[in-house]
C-alpha cells in the first residue's frame, strides 16, 4: 500500500497499515493508492521517470510540490519584542550639544606676540628711523646755511632739540623691536621643536641673552634664526634673506657705534661730519629692520604644522637607468586627438 505526502511528495510503502503523518516532514499523508508489489520500495514507483509529466493529469488527491533537497528549512526566527515606543516629556538635549576641542599643539603654538603686533612694531620703528634721518638732513642743511647766515634762535633750537627727541624715540622703539622679535623667536622655536616631538635644545634665557646683549647678538641671533629655519625645513628659501639681514645688521651696528663715538666733538666740521654719519646710521638701521621684517614674514607665510615643500620635475637621462621603459607617446603621429 502506497501513501504520498501532501507536502514533500514522498511515496511511502506503508504495507497493509494506513498512516497519517509523513516520517520525513511530518506532513499529512494522502489516501492509499494501492498495494505494493513486495516488501520495500518498488523501483518503478520510486523512479522519477514514471512520474506524470508536465501537462499530464494527476490522479485525485495528488499535487505537485517544489521542495528543496535535504533537510527542511529552519523556521524563521521570531523578532523579540522591543517594548513600547519611548516618550519624552521634553525635547532631549543629549544630541544637540556641539563641542569644539582645540588641539593641544595648536593651543601651545602661539605663546609669543601676534603677527600683527610684531609687524606694527617694526613698521613704526622704521617710520621713526626715517623721520629721524629726515630731521638730521634738515639739521645738516641748517648747518650749511649757518656758515654765512645767522639763524633764528627758535629755528636753531627746534632743529637741535627736535633731532634729540626723535633720536630718543627711535632708540626706545628699536629696543622694543628687539624685545618683540626675541619673544617671537622663542615662541616660534618652541612650537617648531614641539611639532617634531622634542623640546628646544636652547633654553629661553639663553636665547634672550644671545639676542639682547649688544655686540653678542651680532653672532648668536642669526645662528638661532638659522636653526629655526633648519628645524622647519626652510633653510633653502630663507638662507639668502637671513644673510642679507645679518649683513645689514652688522653694518648698522658698525656705523651707529662710529656715530656715537664721534658725537662728542665741538668744532663745526666735526658736528657736520657726525650729522652725516648719524643719517647713514639711521638709514642702515631702517634697512636692517626692513630685512628683519622680510625674514619674519618668510617664517609666518606658513604655519609650523605645514612645512614648505616644493615639487619639481626631474629629467632622467637615458644612461642613468638602462632598464627604464621608454616613454610612450600620448597621441599617435599623424592622428588627431580624440574629442
Amino acid at each position: 500500500m502506497i501513501q504520498v505526502c501532501s507536502q514533500c511528495g514522498t511515496r511511502w510503502n506503508v504495507r497493509d497499515r494506513q498512516r497519517v503523518w509523513c516520517p520525513r516532514c511530518r506532513g499529512t499523508l494522502l489516501a492509499p493508492s494501492g498495494h505494493a508489489a513486495g516488501h520495500g520500495w518498488d523501483p518503478r514507483q520510486a523512479s522519477p521517470q514514471d512520474a506524470p509529466r508536465q501537462g499530464a493529469r494527476l490522479p485525485s488527491g495528488y499535487r505537485w510540490v517544489a521542495v528543496r533537497p535535504g533537510a527542511p528549512p529552519r523556521p524563521p526566527r521570531r523578532r523579540r519584542d522591543l517594548g513600547p515606543t519611548p516618550r519624552y516629556l521634553s525635547i532631549p538635549r543629549w544630541g544637540l550639544v556641539e563641542r569644539f576641542d582645540v588641539p593641544v599643539e595648536d593651543a601651545a603654538q602661539r605663546k609669543g606676540p601676534s603677527v600683527n603686533a610684531v609687524q606694527m612694531t617694526l613698521v613704526a620703528t622704521m617710520a621713526v628711523l626715517g623721520a629721524a634721518a629726515f630731521v638730521h638732513v634738515v639739521r645738516y642743511v641748517l648747518l650749511i646755511v649757518n656758515r654765512s647766515v645767522l639763524l633764528n634762535p627758535w629755528i636753531a633750537g627746534a632743529a637741535t632739540w627736535g633731532g634729540v627727541a626723535v633720536s630718543v624715540v627711535a632708540v626706545f622703539l628699536t629696543v622694543a623691536s628687539l624685545v618683540v622679535l626675541t619673544n617671537w623667536l622663542i615662541a616660534r622655536r618652541s612650537a617648531a621643536f614641539a611639532h617634531q616631538g622634542h623640546r628646544d635644545p636652547r633654553s629661553a634665557w639663553v636665547l634672550r641673552l644671545g639676542c639682547l646683549t649688544p655686540f653678542v647678538n651680532l653672532f648668536w641671533a642669526p645662528v638661532y634664526v638659522m636653526e629655526l629655519a633648519d628645524a622647519e625645513g626652510r633653510q633653502r628659501w630663507l638662507h639668502r634673506p637671513i644673510v642679507v639681514w645679518w649683513l645689514f645688521w652688522v653694518a648698522s651696528t658698525t656705523v651707529t657705534t662710529f656715530a656715537f663715538a664721534t658725537s662728542f666733538t665741538a668744532d663745526a666740521q666735526g658736528i657736520a661730519d657726525n650729522t652725516v654719519t648719524t643719517i647713514v646710521a639711521y638709514l642702515f638701521a631702517a634697512a636692517a629692520l626692513l630685512s628683519a621684517l622680510r625674514v619674519f614674514l618668510g617664517f609666518e607665510r606658513q604655519p609650523v604644522q605645514r612645512p614648505s615643500r616644493r615639487w619639481v620635475t626631474v629629467r632622467v637621462d637615458a644612461g642613468e637607468s638602462d632598464d627604464a621603459e621608454p616613454a610612450r607617446a600620448v597621441e599617435s603621429n599623424g592622428e588627431n586627438p580624440a574629442a
